[in-house]
């Protein structure tokens, strides 16, 4: 949920940025490049046993970092560069019937009664929260919708395999490689480091800082603890509290009125996550799921 108030604030601020007059693909490069550098020197300081991974893990994080994370970051920003934030919003969230869908094909989780409600009511909300009623998706740019649909699948992939690799890693080792690859990736698709010719003004550093810390160090390492205690289904629809957040921050600090359409919205989403910590989630996994968990569990300890 702390994850979910922080990107909902970081989305606004991009767009700020991209209207400012800064290049979408520079900021998306400052981002994931500082954040693995502020946590590299964080990790070193106060814990740089979690800094260690194995050699033959390393694919691993080439593929979600490299591949997915990379991914999953452009493609968001370059979607609320083209289309409107609540749109770009809308579309990503399509990423937690993804996630389910997945989990019950190739997990064997089961689609309980509650958890199908609650995954009805958080897509519902968030149509509702960000005005899809009043969003022209079709008249849309077509290459912003085309990001945004790549967007969601992208955060589907990023939290199901983000969940894999915390079987045998700690949560913030995962988020480190992840972005260190991501960063490698995005650096080296156009000329590495060029953003940092270009004259952007101390606001557009500032607000580019903030995207670093609470739009991305912050978030996503959250979000991947969160994943860790209640697993990628449970937190990626957890996580549409986002759109939320967003309607209030807008309501608080720009003004704009809540239409009664949007509360009805946010409640379906509040009803949507209460439905999901009523059931305990080792009920809802089969028994070879819960089995083969305990012996990732016992082989990381013996490890």
């Amino acid at each position: 949920m702390t994850a979910a108030l922080m990107w909902a604030s970081s989305g606004t601020a991009g767009k700020a940025l991209f209207l400012s007059g800064m290049a979408p693909f520079d900021l998306i490069r400052i981002r994931v490049t500082l954040s693995a550098l502020f946590i590299l020197i964080s990790l070193s300081f106060f814990s740089r046993s979690l800094l260690k991974i194995r050699m033959k893990d390393l694919y691993y994080f080439l593929v979600l970092g490299g591949g997915v994370m990379a991914l999953s970051l452009s493609s968001y920003f370059m979607a609320i560069s083209k289309i409107q934030v609540a749109a770009a919003i809308l579309l990503q969230y399509m990423a937690p019937s993804l996630i389910a869908l997945y989990s019950i094909c190739f997990w064997k989780e089961k689609l309980s009664t509650s958890k199908l409600l609650a995954l009805v009511l958080s897509l519902s909300g968030c149509y509702l929260v960000v005005g899809g009623y009043n969003l022209a998706l079709l008249q849309m740019n077509t290459a912003g919708i085309l990001w945004g649909l790549a967007s969601t699948v992208a955060f589907a992939l990023y939290s199901l395999l983000g969940e894999r690799g915390m079987h045998r890693y700690n949560p913030w080792t995962v988020h480190f490689y992840a972005l260190l690859f991501a960063g490698v990736t995005l650096n080296f698709i156009q000329e590495p480091f060029q953003y940092l010719r270009v004259s952007y003004s101390l606001t557009q550093w500032m607000y580019s800082l903030y995207i670093v810390i609470f739009g991305t160090i912050l978030p996503f390492g959250l979000y991947f603890v969160g994943i860790s205690h209640i697993r990628s289904t449970r937190a990626s629809i957890t996580a549409t509290l986002e759109p939320i957040s967003a309607a209030v921050f807008a309501y608080v600090f720009v003004g704009e009125v809540l239409q009664p359409f949007q509360i009805l919205g946010g409640a379906c989403v509040i009803i949507s996550i209460v439905l999901l910590q009523w059931q305990k989630e080792h009920d809802e996994l089969s028994p070879e799921i819960i089995r083969r968990q305990k012996n990732l569990t016992k082989g990381n300890h013996r490890e």
